[in-house]
């Protein structure tokens, strides 16, 4: 069996500091190993929430947690020609990789910033709609997050939050299929591209990550007018439905 995460650097989660970092450190092979982790089933669960977003042509749209910009690239295509999509990251490596990919796609509508998702500087409702995806969990303060979101959101945007789902029971089939998988499956194969600490740190941060229930309740509070948070691959993932 391979080691556990306790047994690896610690990578503070939430730290804003350390998650630049890491993401500044796997940004070359992080694209790859998304693939590679998640079987590319993550392209199906980010057009799931492409889906709830409902982009179309002519629309502003926010990719908060950019990374490097895949779902930037597909929002693009919606928002065309006249409709703009702006990713905005902390992380600068990231934002490199998205700029190249955009530089082959010079049609597209495309802008990358990198910004702090939880104090972004943009105007109030500046974006028709939003959507991040494996961000919210690594920020500070995940309430501020929404908070921000909402504050950027025009009245009736739509926004989709995609991530790891925190299991109501941690002692249930679900908490428990998602240990065995992080533990055995992604700490080794990340362990074998030289970044074990980096995905390790994946569990501690689900840990303090609210539970669907409760970012519906932190959603609300920050301000939206319709929160759901709908389950996805098993309870494995979780997809934030938002209305402004």
């Amino acid at each position: 069996m391979p080691p556990s995460p306790e047994s690896f650097a610690a990578i503070p989660p939430g730290n804003p500091e350390a998650v630049r970092e890491l993401f500044d450190r796997i940004a070359p092979q992080y694209d790859r190993l998304n693939d590679l982790l998640s079987l590319g089933l993550h392209r199906l669960w980010k057009r799931q929430a492409v889906a709830w977003l409902q982009p179309a042509p002519g629309q502003r749209l926010l990719d908060l947690c950019c990374g490097t910009g895949d779902l930037a690239l597909l929002l693009a295509e919606k928002v065309r020609p006249a409709g703009l999509v702006l990713g905005l990251d902390a992380a600068a490596a990231p934002l490199e990789q998205a700029r190249r990919r955009a530089s082959r796609c010079p049609w597209l509508p495309l802008e990358f910033r990198q910004a702090d998702a939880q104090a972004t500087e943009l105007s109030d409702a500046w974006a028709d709609g939003a959507v991040m995806a494996y961000g919210l969990r690594n920020l500070a303060d995940p309430a501020a997050g929404l908070q921000e979101l909402r504050r950027l959101l025009r009245p009736g945007g739509r926004a989709a939050v995609l991530d790891f789902n925190r299991a109501l029971n941690p002692q249930g089939l679900t908490a428990q299929f998602q240990r065995v998988y992080l533990r055995q499956l992604v700490v080794p194969l990340a362990k074998r591209a030289g970044l074990e600490a980096q995905y390790a740190y994946l569990e501690d941060s689900l840990a303090r990550f609210p539970t669907g229930p409760q970012q519906e309740r932190l959603a609300i509070e920050a301000g939206f007018s319709h929160a759901r948070h709908q389950l996805l691959a098993g309870g494995q993932m979780g997809l934030l439905q938002l209305i402004a």
